[in-house]
């Protein structure tokens, strides 16, 4: 396959010439070939809607804002490796449009950005099979999009989240690895900054990535209608949070299932909005109508109050979890418990799960 992508870059490269260019594709999208050395966002800005930027391997050092829809940022693989900008600013390498669009989200410290806006939200973008590290906000970060794709991407020790997104729906998140991050490897909310009730994601798909050494390895926070699963989930402090509130709607409907998720043991201290955090499996708070089902959850150990295999806590505004399932999940190791629940609401269900010791007894 190496060989092949090298063939394939050899081939645009010979009819675009060495500079910066653009080959036809197919129904009349082009290729915008990048190479080491040059400017992704230049690139980018100079793409329309349905053409790809495919990015050669080396190291880019620069922020990259998409703006266009229908618009696919491909690299290579993990050769291809986009950093922070050295001490002269972005702007200044890239040019005074890139200035004007990256302004706000690559002074914030994000890697890739892709933002829409509030009225009209940026469809159908596709990130692909690249590496975006040190960043001290996010790897990815993405606002008011519908339809993004991030697959295969490698997203490693940024500073607060590896993928986040935010007010965005129909987001299909695969195959991707986030690897010790400050906060959470993948991270979906429905606004990170204020307050109001759950978004309906209209179906968003977190599947088959790996996420480890992390704080988190996925938080869902204040959304509905969103999957997870058959993600690998190890080595963080907690492995898959799902987080509600007071706010109507009520965060909730949604599936965690057929993940793997073991020894997330790594220690993180307490923060101003959580308790300290270790050996947490699945922990749910404040939500309502969420399946957890099919899961294999071992030796996730730790003394916080949130420790545990799946965990049942009350939101720290005080609002309950309700109507949530928890089914048919294999369990073991986990300390104190398999199954936490303290919750006072005694609408959750726990069912033909194969566990050793919960809290209280009865679950198992």
């Amino acid at each position: 396959m190496k060989k092949c992508h090298l063939v394939y870059l050899a081939c645009t490269a010979a009819v675009v010439g060495a500079g910066l260019g653009a080959a036809p594709a197919s129904a009349g999208h082009m290729i915008h070939v990048v190479h080491a050395g040059q400017s992704i966002q230049k690139a980018v800005d100079a793409a329309a809607p349905g053409d790809t930027v495919l990015i050669a391997p080396g190291t880019y050092r620069e922020s990259v804002t998409v703006t266009t829809s229908g618009l696919t940022l491909r690299g290579v693989g993990r050769g291809v490796v986009i950093q922070p900008a050295a001490a002269k600013s972005a702007a200044a390498a890239t040019g005074k449009s890139a200035a004007a669009a990256t302004a706000g989200c690559a002074a914030a410290g994000n890697g890739i950005c892709v933002v829409g806006t509030k009225n009209r939200k940026l469809e159908d973008v596709t990130l692909a099979s690249l590496t975006v590290t040190g960043f001290t906000r996010s790897g990815v970060y993405a606002a008011d999009t519908d339809g993004l794709t991030v697959r295969k991407v490698t997203a490693v020790k940024n500073g607060v989240w590896g993928i986040a997104q935010e007010a965005s729906v129909r987001g299909v998140f695969r195959g991707n690895t986030a690897r010790d991050n400050g906060d959470a490897g993948l991270f979906l909310a429905n606004t990170i900054t204020a307050e109001q009730g759950a978004t309906d994601t209209g179906g968003t798909l977190v599947e088959r990535n790996r996420l480890e050494g992390n704080r988190i390895g996925v938080t869902v926070r204040r959304l509905r209608n969103l999957t997870v699963a058959e993600n690998h989930v190890t080595g963080n402090c907690a492995g898959v949070f799902v987080v509600g509130d007071e706010n109507k709607p009520k965060a909730g409907a949604v599936t965690v299932a057929a993940n793997r998720i073991v020894r997330n043991n790594k220690s993180c201290p307490k923060t101003a909005r959580l308790d300290a955090l270790q050996g947490s499996g699945v922990v749910m708070t404040g939500t309502e109508d969420t399946l957890v089902t099919r899961n294999v959850i071992r030796d996730n150990a730790g003394k916080s109050p949130l420790s545990g295999g799946i965990v049942l806590f009350k939101s720290f505004v005080g609002t309950t979890s309700e109507r949530n399932r928890i089914s048919d999940n294999e369990l073991s190791g986990n300390l104190p418990a398999d199954l936490v629940d303290q919750e006072t609401a005694k609408a959750n269900t726990f069912e033909a799960n194969s566990c050793q010791v919960s809290r209280p007894a009865g679950l198992c």
